[in-house]
Formats: C-alpha cells, structure tokens, sequence
C-alpha cells in the first residue's frame, strides 16, 4: 500500500490499522491452532473439535452486540476497545494452560465483544457523513486485518505445531500486548472519534481511563468464570440443538430492532422513519452474510483439516505444517486490496457505480465458485490420494475475491446507516449473524450427516442461491436505505 494512499486518509487511520493488525495476529494465530491443538494434542474426534470450534467462533461474533451496547451507553468506544484487548490478552495466556482452555476462551469472547465492534466503528467516525473515502478507508482498514492474519499461522503455527502448542498460544498474547500498546499510545491521534459519549447516561465520566479498563477487565474475568460454572449444566443440552444459532441470531435481531425503534437518548429525538427503514435493511442484510459466512469460516474447520489429512504438504522433503495455509487468505487480501480500493473508488465516481448491496451479492457468489473447486478436490481425495496444494489456493483466491466484495464493504454500510448515537450497538447486530454463521460453519458437517449431500455441494448452492436472491431484492432495500449506496 503506498504511503501516500494512507496520508491522503485521517491520521487515526493508521493507528486503528496497526491496533487491528495486533489483534488479529493475535486472534488468527490462535484460531490457526485451535481445531489442530484439539484433535491432535487433547484426541478430540472430529465432530467434538469442530464443535467446540463451532461454539467459540459463534460466541465470538455473538458477544460484540453487548459491548456495542456497553461502549454506546456507558463506556465510550476508546475506553472499551482498551478494556477488550486487556481481557483478550489474559485469555490468549491461559491458552497456554490445558487445563484453563475454557475459561480462556470465555476470556477472548470476552474481550473480543468489547473490542471488535468499537474498533469498527471509531473508523467510520474518522470520516464525515458524505466522506467519499469512507470505502475506500475501510478498505486500507481491512488490510490490517489481514496483515496481521497473514504472519499469525507462520509464527504462532511455526511455534505451536514444531515447539509446542504453549509456545504457539503465548505468541498470539504477546501480539495482543503490542497491539494494546500502539493503541494507547497513539489514541491521542483519533480526536474526538470514539471518545466516550457525552448524551448518554455515562457512569464512567471523570474517572480514569485505567480505573475503568480495570474495573471492566476484572467483571469481565469474574463473568467468564460464572458462565463456564453455567455451561457444565448445560453443555448436553447444547448438543441436541444446533438450531439454537438461528434462533440467537432471530431473537437478537428482533431485540435490537424493538429496542432501537423505540429508544429515547437524553436529549436526542425518537429515531425518525428514514432511521428505523436504514436498520431495517440493516437487518435484513445482516440475514443474508449468513450464508457467506457460514461457508467462508470452513477455513479454520473442515479446510484446516482437509489441509492436514488430504493435502500434499510435501516441499523439497521438507513437510509444511498445515496452519500455513491459513496464511493464504490475509496474503491474497494484501496483494488484492489495494487493487480493490481503486477499483471501488474509481467506480463509485463513475455512471457504473455498485451499491453495496449488489457488491456483497457478488461477493456470495464468486464465495460459492471457490466451493465448487473445494468439492472437486474432496472427490479427488475421497479416492484414496492426497490433492495438490494448488487446489486448495485456487479455493482461497476465489473466496479472497468474494470477501473483498463483501466484508469490509459491509463494514462501511454499517457505519453509513446506523444512527450515530447507536453505532456501536448496530455493529454488534451486524457481528451477531457472523456468530450464527459461525456456529453453523462448525456444525453443518453433522447436521448433514446422513443426508446424502456432500458438505461442499451444499455450501455452493447455499452460497450462490443467496447471492442470486440478494441481488433480486437490490431494489427494494436500495428504497430502505434512502439514498445511502
């Protein structure tokens, strides 16, 4: 990315990328692990790594519509993102113990609830309303995500898979620190963007940053520890009811959108009609990346282990570990995202604009051609021979593609329809379908269990099926939006 691309943005741009870089260096390098580390160190089968797999990854998009809530009302979106890489950094640690894996994985839910949607969100308030640079930021912002997921899967997957697992989990926490680090030390470059809200009931004001990062770090430990005490009762339960994501996602959705539609922020109005039709269509969207993301997050599951058990990871008699291919994603990204932030830029001046509804309905079906390559290669390994790399990053370049058409620029769609005083909540709304995805990426192998239709089959038809019928819809979610494209 050229350095003068990044100066013609806000300087907190460049902060907030390096922050997000750490983060998920931190947060990729760990999930580049996990299903390994499962069935390989602790011998879980298959169906239980996945599901465990399925269960965090769900809860880690899930939890960001409560520290969306949290940094709205009381907290401020900077307060919140520096308590969230606190608590996501104890969690990172206790990776490192076998015996804390559960409570270390509360921990970075967690932390992650707070940090994610606030990071997100302070981007958008770097830019004005009509900022035409808004995409384009996002953009630049995205690869700093994907930065730091490429060298997560070399390092921490180096270190866990050659050295030791404690090693690969202590690296993701160290560069959780760092990440920390750059951001405290840089905040003072966002200016007013994420500060803490001043028309809202705000409990924290006049207190110390620290105070509070600390007084929130320490609930967050305690509440973990009471819903891993909680989860022993009712993990079997769980199991039997794999549904449960939908009706998460359902009953979140229905709940922020009654309390939206109906909140009265001291001396703000009530949400006016064109609000309440932008998080409609907020909503409705949020439906759709259902089916992106439940296909996409194959990645870190049943792709991790198609990686490890049908790949020819052989390189002049040297065996590649199977976590780097995890780094094949962010590299494609960074390679690919400079090319797509002119190309977004370029065509949103021109008479062939794309809104984002029609660019993530791409996205989607570009994501099912990858599932197609996938479930070739699954036929080609089902008979017995391990398949060429080369399959698995034609799968990776074109599922690159499709989230370039989709991730980052429903991030800015967010942030360009959500009410300001409601950013963050609204963010959260957008992670939760990313949590029922989540959940059904780890399990829809077992719900398709005696069936008869192949896993990958069903994600080509699921994920361009939707694509098709988003596209279809444009029109009347273009009249939602009221002008926002």
């Amino acid at each position: 990315m050229p350095i003068s691309s990044i100066n013609r943005h806000p300087a907190g741009l460049t902060v907030l990328f390096l922050t997000e870089m750490w983060e998920r260096f931190s947060y990729y390098g760990m999930r580049a692990l996990l299903v390994l580390y499962l069935v390989t160190a602790l011998h879980l089968s298959r169906e239980r790594a996945l599901a465990i797999y399925a269960t965090y990854t769900a809860l880690v998009y899930l939890s960001p519509i409560l520290g969306g809530y949290l940094a709205d009302r009381w907290l401020g979106k900077q307060r919140a993102v520096m308590a969230g890489a606190v608590v996501m950094a104890m969690g990172h640690f206790a990776m490192a113990v076998p015996a804390l894996l559960h409570v270390a994985l509360g921990l970075l839910v967690a932390g992650n609830g707070l940090f994610k949607p606030n990071i997100s969100t302070t981007v958008g308030e770097l830019y004005g309303a009509d900022d035409r640079r808004r995409d384009a930021g996002f953009t630049i912002f995205y690869m700093g995500i994907n930065l730091g997921a490429l060298f997560s899967p070399l390092v921490c997957g180096t270190l866990g898979e050659r050295y030791g697992w404690h090693y690969g989990f202590s690296a993701a926490g160290v560069g959780m620190l760092i990440g920390l680090s750059v951001f405290v030390f840089g905040r003072w470059r966002l200016g007013e963007a994420g500060k803490t809200p001043q028309r809202l009931v705000d409990v924290c004001r006049g207190r110390g940053d620290w105070i509070v990062v600390t007084v929130v770090s320490a609930a967050a430990l305690a509440l973990v520890v009471a819903g891993i005490a909680l989860w022993t009762l009712v993990e079997s339960h769980w199991q039997r009811v794999p549904r449960l994501a939908l009706l998460v996602l359902g009953v979140g959705m229905l709940g922020a959108t009654v309390y939206v539609t109906r909140a009265r922020e001291r001396g703000a109005q009530r949400l006016s009609r064109i609000e309440r039709r932008r998080i409609m269509a907020l909503c409705i969207m949020a439906l759709f990346v259902v089916f992106f993301w439940m296909g996409f997050e194959q990645a870190g599951g049943t792709m991790n282990l198609f990686a490890l058990r049908h790949t020819d990871r052989l390189l002049f008699g040297w065996e590649m570990p199977a976590s780097y291919f995890q780094s094949l994603n962010p590299l494609l990204i960074l390679l690919l995202a400079p090319a797509f932030s002119m190309l977004w830029a370029r065509l949103d001046r021109s008479p062939w604009a794309l809104s984002s509804v029609v660019k993530q309905a791409i996205g989607m079906i570009v994501l099912g051609l990858g599932f197609v390559v996938l479930a070739v290669a699954q036929s080609r390994a089902e008979l017995g021979a391990s398949v060429s790399p080369w399959w698995l990053f034609s799968v990776y370049f074109l599922h690159t593609v499709g989230e370039l058409c989709l991730s980052p620029i429903g991030l800015s769609m967010v942030t360009k329809l959500a009410p300001h005083a409601l950013a963050a909540l609204l963010m959260g709304l957008w992670f939760t379908s990313m949590a029922a995805a989540n959940y059904l990426a780890g399990t829809l192998e077992a719900l398709l269990r005696g069936s008869g239709i192949p896993l990958y089959w069903f994600l080509v038809i699921s994920s361009i099926g939707a694509g098709v019928v988003l596209l279809l819809l444009a029109p009347l979610l273009h009249r939602l939006m009221h002008g926002v494209r």
